[in-house]
């Protein structure tokens, strides 16, 4: 949530930190702000609403200044007001910070600031920590860095900062912990970022900030990190393997449909130099020093959020069923407050598009302490779950900037896939020809995802008969049924229609009681085990006057007598179905609601990336 730029160098802050909050606006977009710092003057200019609402208000007001920080805001404490915008400034005006992040012990913070003298504006707690700083820099005499890092070692919460002061112009102070952060380090100059996006376009080196790490970044002398106990760290300097032209729309009218046309690729990039149709293999080489550990686990716990979660409930018949080893799917903001029983040599695979998930980090830290082999799954390279785990695979989606997530969740699926076959091949359960018809199998996924999108215009004109209903259903049996589940978030999240996905032979334990002509029933009703039975339940819906959208088999005509539209998806093993017949629902759920006027690109009240909880 919520995204932040920082510059200091040569050029001119404002047009770098106003493109980089543009790249960054994925991850809130309530309300936008940003600080530039002339000399010994300090400007603050924020605004409700998107960043181009910002850069409308600003105007021909003077934007000087070679440093600055930038900030576009996701609600937590406080509404989304310009008062409540970052940046943020204490009583003096010398002292300006944004930030992501929660400070859980705000409140008494503030009630000791207030007898103190302090006078605050906003209703966030972000307010409190810039009161903060200035109060231990103006009562110790110490340095803007020591401020802050006093600052940070009586706070409690979570915190991605960076801070600026007219008395120290020619420094940009950064801390972080639980949120991102990340350095990119140019000719003289330095570029600060929730993550790579912003700063792609000007360099490639980049130092990522540990969590309770503070960086000193001095114009005249360079980067220092040091721990919030004071403590010199060495930066450990990467190379960004993102391309700038990822970043951009491409021709698309949305980043979403723009990354639902890039699954075929990004499938492919999945699977790239990973498997081998013809020579009969699968080497992931990220869980390669892990595979003996894994193969021999009791039981397999999964945790993700959103759709990330879906994943890991398709991944759990994978497992069960190519592997034939126990797995538990589990919310990650569920998990960390449970007490729950995890003992040494159980294997947690964590699952997330950004590599940043609050919760699914905390639930993590927790399995860590108790013994658990620890495996991420996640997208950014870099990113925090990609080095607290003990191993793991990235999915090699490219950059995902709508906030719905496409591209990410088939890439996750496919990963995952190739995870259990290879298990399942090490532990001897999965038998050699069903293992060779899978991987080909997956080698033809991209090219029948491609042939599957030339439905699109089909597509759209089926989504025109549902724009202005209220309710959806979505049904799938097996491991269809997280699909569904998937479908149902996709539709409510940027179209705003009430949609819920129910396993198909649930649908007669109550909501059943919802279908009359004006509900939809969207149902994945390809071939497979279950067939039979979902076409039972299309008959049962059809029988109170629901309207069905089936997703089938090219060349079902049984469904296709019954349904009142069906679309047809190419044959392939049953194991790969979930990520085909994902395609469709993605394209209903866009279609809908841009006829519906939505932005879905920047859906309400959601963020891309949700390092709070």
């Amino acid at each position: 949530m919520c995204g932040i730029v920082g510059y200091i160098g040569n050029k001119k802050a404002y047009p770098i930190l106003i493109k980089g909050l543009s790249r960054l606006e994925y991850r809130g977009y309530d309300s936008a702000g940003v600080a530039l710092l002339n000399k010994d003057k300090l400007t603050i200019y924020k605004k409700q609403g998107k960043v181009q609402d910002l850069v409308n208000f600003i105007g021909d007001f003077t934007t000087d200044g070679h440093v600055g920080i930038g900030h576009t805001r996701w609600a937590t404490h406080g509404l989304p007001n310009d008062i409540n915008a970052h940046p943020h400034s204490a009583g003096k005006g010398k002292i300006a910070l944004v930030h992501n992040g929660i400070i859980e012990n705000y409140a008494i913070l503030k009630e000791e600031l207030v007898k103190r003298g302090h006078k605050f504006y906003s209703e966030t707690d972000t307010e409190v920590l810039v009161h903060l700083i200035e109060d231990i820099k103006e009562k110790s005499g110490v340095s803007l860095q020591e401020a802050v890092r006093i600052a940070l070692n009586e706070v409690i919460g979570a915190y991605a900062i960076v801070v600026t002061s007219t008395e120290e112009p020619d420094k940009l102070i950064c801390a972080k912990k639980s949120s991102p952060l990340v350095i990119g380090l140019g000719e003289d100059e330095y570029y600060i970022a929730s993550d790579a996006t912003p700063i792609v376009e000007y360099t490639k080196n980049v130092v990522y900030l540990e969590d309770e790490q503070i960086a000193i970044i001095d114009k005249n002398h360079g980067l220092k990190i040091v721990s919030i106990s004071n403590q010199e760290v060495n930066p450990y300097i990467q190379e960004l393997e993102m391309q700038l032209e990822t970043l951009e729309k491409g021709g698309y009218e949305y980043f979403m449909l723009k990354e639902i046309y890039e699954q075929p690729q990004a499938i492919h990039d999945s699977f790239r130099g990973r498997l081998n149709a013809k020579e009969g293999w699968i080497k992931l080489g990220g869980i390669a020093n892990y595979i003996e550990q894994i193969a021999n686990a009791d039981r397999i716990i999964i945790i993700a959020c959103g759709t990330s979660w879906h994943a890991g409930l398709v991944a759990e018949y994978y497992f069960e069923d190519l592997a034939r080893i126990p797995v538990e799917v589990e919310y990650a903001s569920e998990f960390r407050y449970r007490n729950p029983i995890i003992r040494k040599g159980d294997v947690v695979i964590a699952i997330s598009q950004s590599g940043e998930t609050a919760d699914t980090l905390a639930a993590l830290k927790m399995a860590k302490e108790k013994g658990a082999i620890l495996l991420g799954i996640v997208n950014v390279v870099g990113s925090t779950i990609s080095r607290i785990t003990d191993a793991g695979s990235y999915t090699h989606a490219g950059p995902e900037i709508g906030v719905a997530s496409t591209k990410a969740f088939t890439t996750q699926v496919t990963l995952l896939a190739m995870m259990a076959m290879m298990i399942g091949k090490k532990r001897g359960t999965i038998k050699e020809a069903k293992f060779q018809r899978l991987l080909d199998e997956m080698e033809a996924l991209p090219s029948k995802i491609e042939k599957l999108l030339e439905s699109d215009d089909y597509i759209k004109e089926i989504s025109k008969e549902y724009k202005d209903c209220t309710n959806a259903l979505f049904l799938g049996r097996g491991s269809a049924f997280p699909i569904a589940l998937e479908g149902a978030l996709k539709l409510k999240e940027i179209s705003y229609i009430h949609a819920e996905g129910y396993p198909a032979a649930e649908m007669k334990h109550g909501p059943i009681a919802l279908i009359d002509e004006n509900m939809p029933v969207f149902v994945i009703a390809t071939k497979g085990d279950n067939y039979e039975k979902v076409v039972s339940n299309i008959q049962e819906v059809k029988a109170r006057k629901g309207k069905v959208i089936a997703i089938i088999t090219k060349g079902d005509t049984v469904v296709k007598e019954i349904a009142d539209h069906t679309i047809h998806i190419p044959d392939t093993d049953e194991v790969l179905v979930p990520i085909l017949a994902t395609i469709p629902l993605q394209l209903l759920s866009y279609h809908i609601a841009v006829m519906r006027g939505c932005n879905v690109d920047q859906p309400r009240n959601l963020a891309k990336s949700v390092t709070v909880e």
